[in-house]
């Protein structure tokens, strides 16, 4: 009977590894759920922002919640918004061509997820996020403009 006492010890530490294992990984799955969600919504809306707001209006503060930091590492340099013609393709001169504007997308690119278990110090390059609307006001109504600030 003394030389089984240490085997309980030592399944309760395999059991316990295993146990934690799957814990810890089911709260990184849906770290990452949640991150993905924050970063589709930062799409939309920054798209719902363009379209309403005007074409020189610095919007992606607006757009990436007013600065919250619901995630981490989410930077302006993340969100590209671009006008398109109707047929998709990128209108480069914002001043001249402004009339020919039919839609928007905003894209969250190049965000690098960082994993929060211990040892896992791997990130992973999460995939382009988009939204694509079609433009209504940019800024101007009947009154007048709106900086949208």
């Amino acid at each position: 009977m003394k030389h089984i006492r240490g085997v309980y010890a030592i399944e309760f530490s395999i059991v316990a590894s295993v146990f934690f294992l799957v814990l810890f990984s089911a709260i990184e799955v849906g770290r990452l759920l949640y991150t993905y969600n924050v970063l589709h919504e930062a799409a939309r809306r920054a798209a719902r922002i363009a379209v309403v707001c005007q074409v020189s209006s610095d919007i992606h503060s607006q757009a990436l919640f007013n600065g919250a930091n619901l995630v981490p590492n989410l930077t302006n340099d993340n969100l590209i918004i671009s006008y398109l013609r109707l047929d998709g393709t990128v209108i480069e001169d914002l001043v001249n061509d402004r009339g020919f504007i039919r839609l928007v997308r905003a894209e969250v690119t190049n965000y690098q997820h960082q994993f929060l278990v211990p040892g896992l110090t791997q990130t992973l390059n999460s995939p382009t996020f988009s939204a694509t609307l079609p433009r209504e006001s940019l800024g101007v109504f009947k009154g007048g403009t709106s900086d949208c600030s």
